[in-house]
């Protein structure tokens, strides 16, 4: 079989293997107070009801609490530092593609989750990702720094994103009431990411 009839053919073998695609959903923010959580919550509640043959699971990034790329620790700190990275990687490359929900801070992505991808590439990599963001703007330009960060871990995002605002998505800018409008979105990226992450799957086989 060819490499483009492998990335994209439909044989029976590679359909057995839908059921099995697992897809972490990354909640993306540790901030106290934090918007992620319910918008995490809504897109795997949206996803789980599709029934789609697909496992969700969301993956809390506040509970591992990732020290600073490079920050001195001391002796005392660094098995326990240690131990949490290797949770992390362990757990990331225990899926077959991601959603990551990424807030917008500062026109960037926040500073938790770079942190926590620079600890990746391996686990991550000829995987599939999909974006869900949320801001001024929807996290669009957070979305475009992801975009370029797994680009260099060979990470395959898709084309499509979720974009809520903080203006008309969240009432008072806290509590979250996503316009019905975002399910048609929502839908077409969980579409692109089961696809590409079957694919990618059938290459890794």
């Amino acid at each position: 079989m060819g490499f483009l009839d492998k990335l994209f053919g439909k044989s029976n073998k590679e359909e057995q293997k839908v059921s099995n695609l697992k897809i972490g959903i990354v909640l993306g923010s540790v901030r106290e107070g934090r918007n992620a959580e319910a918008v995490t919550n809504y897109v795997y509640d949206f996803a789980t009801k599709r029934n789609d043959g697909v496992d969700y699971e969301i993956v809390d990034l506040a509970e591992y609490k990732l020290p600073l790329m490079g920050a001195a620790l001391l002796e005392s700190e660094q098995a326990d530092a240690g131990n949490r990275i290797k949770a992390w990687s362990d757990k990331m490359a225990s899926f077959d593609g991601y959603i990551f929900v990424a807030p917008e801070y500062n026109h960037a992505v926040g500073g938790a989750l770079k942190n926590a991808t620079d600890y990746l590439k391996p686990e991550v990599a000829n995987k599939v990702a999909g974006l869900v963001g949320y801001g001024s703007l929807g996290g669009t330009r957070a979305h475009e720094n992801l975009r370029l960060i797994f680009g260099e871990l060979q990470v395959a995002d898709v084309r499509t994103a979720v974009t809520f605002s903080l203006i008309t998505d969240f009432e008072n800018m806290s509590v979250f009431k996503p316009a019905a409008y975002h399910e048609a979105n929502i839908n077409q990226m969980l579409d692109e990411v089961k696809s590409w992450g079957t694919a990618f799957k059938s290459l890794r086989a």
